[in-house]
Order: structure tokens, then C-alpha cells, then sequence
């Protein structure tokens, strides 16, 4: 099974993630940006591209490493991905589901003043203005299809293991 966190950049799915992994027995965390980071180290580059999510490979390698990593541990991997185009979403859940793998979906939100907030107070990466730049096409895709293709757990007010809590807890009814 795949827990994919999904959700803006600053939202928290790194951080919730790796709360997530120890509450769910046999469980990984695989970070498929890892994947976007391969194909950007390939020289001479790939087509030039604003973001690795762009890549038709990126997608179907996405697809295809969390398959290979169930087949050989078994168990469940915690995805935590930011994925905000539709169709990108559709190729993905699709090409896991052509190999019976199921997804709970989980989007992990918080109100634009919050996630302004949290940006400009990340002790690790400090301000972001790459992450800022996302806001907005993460509100359109929440009102367009994100919030009804998934489980959505508000974390405005949530720590994120609280955040962690509940998606475990939901896995695991």
C-alpha cells in the first residue's frame, strides 16, 4: 500500500511523513522527489523545464520505483509528494493501480495565512520564495479536483504529529 501525502510545499509532508512511518507497522517513507533530483543530475540535461514533474519519465519512474521497492520489502510506503496537475495525478494513481497497488490519498492543507507563516519561519530552509510561488496554483487545484480526490486533513491548527496521528489512525481503520 502507498500513504501519499500530498499537499503545497511548506504544508508539513516532509516533517508529517516521517511521523507517520514509525505509527504504521512495516511502513518506509520514499520521498519521490529523490527521483526529480536523478533526473536533474543526468548530463547533458533533460528538455529544459521549471519542474522535474514535467519529465513523462519522472512520472512513470515514480510508478515504477515504488513498485519495485513493495515487490522486494513488502509493507507500505509513505509518499510525502507534492502533485498539483490533474493529469499527473491520474497517470500516477492509474499506473499504481495497473500494478494493484492501492493508494490512500491524503492532502494535507492549511489555511494561505498559516502556510505564509510557516514558509517564512522554516528553520531549515528558511523563506522560500520557490515554495511561496505555489500557493495559488495549490488553491486552484484544491477547488478544481485535489480536495476530491483525496482524504484532506486541515492542519491549520494541527502540530504535525497530530497531522501523523490521524493519517495512521485513518490507515489503519
Amino acid at each position: 500500500m502507498i500513504v501519499w501525502l500530498n499537499g503545497t510545499h511548506g504544508v508539513g509532508k516532509t516533517t508529517t511523513s516521517a511521523l507517520v512511518q514509525p505509527l504504521l507497522p512495516d511502513s518506509r517513507v520514499f520521498d519521490a522527489e529523490k527521483v526529480g533530483e536523478t533526473l536533474m543530475d543526468i548530463t547533458p540535461g533533460l528538455p529544459g523545464t521549471d519542474n522535474f514533474q514535467h519529465w513523462p519519465p519522472w512520472r512513470q519512474l515514480v510508478v515504477e520505483t515504488a513498485r519495485r521497492v513493495l515487490d522486494y520489502t513488502g509493507g507500505t510506503l509513505v509518499m510525502p509528494m507534492t502533485v498539483l496537475v490533474e493529469r499527473y495525478w491520474r497517470e500516477i494513481s492509474s499506473g499504481l493501480a495497473q500494478h494493484a497497488i492501492p493508494v490512500r490519498h491524503f492532502v494535507l492543507h492549511a489555511d494561505q495565512d498559516t502556510l505564509r507563516g510557516r514558509i517564512a519561519g522554516d528553520a531549515h530552509l528558511g523563506p522560500s520564495t520557490f515554495r511561496l510561488t505555489y500557493l495559488e496554483p495549490y488553491a486552484e487545484a484544491a477547488r478544481a479536483w485535489l480536495h476530491d480526490e483525496a482524504e484532506v486533513i486541515d492542519t491549520t491548527h494541527l502540530t504535525p504529529a497530530q497531522a501523523a496521528l490521524r493519517i495512521a489512525e485513518a490507515v489503519r481503520s
